[in-house]
């Protein structure tokens, strides 16, 4: 069997095993066993040289495309989205929010509100920080 096959498996098997990983780790060494191959199938050196070849290109990927190659595909992961992005954002009273209700205008839409403390009271104009939402009311406190 040529050592560029053997090469190719290789590269071919490690590649497999990275669809089982997703780390990576794997497909930065088949690129490397990719080259090796290319590297036995074009130039007959002998096979301490295309391990050489493995190791060294094996050695650049992982270097430098793999921490490029991770940022890119799990950027922003950790999003808050929904409701839970709404909590510390600034709103406007529409409606004296009291402990019986009240509204508010947050990101451009009217919610009902009111204050996270017994007693508060916000008149219409002033601004608020929404603490956090309690179903379809934003309870809502003093600006930070």
């Amino acid at each position: 069997m040529p050592t560029a096959l053997i090469w190719l498996v290789f590269a071919l098997g490690l590649a497999g095993a990275e669809a089982l990983t997703g780390d990576m780790f794997l497909l930065m060494l088949s690129g490397g066993a990719l080259s090796a191959a290319a590297t036995s199938a074009l130039v007959d050196w002998p096979i301490w040289c295309d391990g050489a070849v493995f190791l060294v290109v094996s050695v650049l990927l992982l270097v430098l495309v793999r921490p490029a190659l991770r940022r890119r595909l799990w950027t922003g992961t950790g999003a808050e989205t929904g409701v839970v992005a709404l909590q510390g954002k600034s709103a406007l009273v529409l409606d004296r929010v009291e402990e019986h209700g009240g509204r508010i205008k947050l990101e451009g839409e009217v919610w009902t509100a009111r204050p996270l403390a017994d007693g508060d009271v916000f008149e219409p104009g002033e601004h608020v920080t929404v603490m956090h939402i309690d179903g379809a009311t934003a309870v809502v406190g003093k600006v930070l």
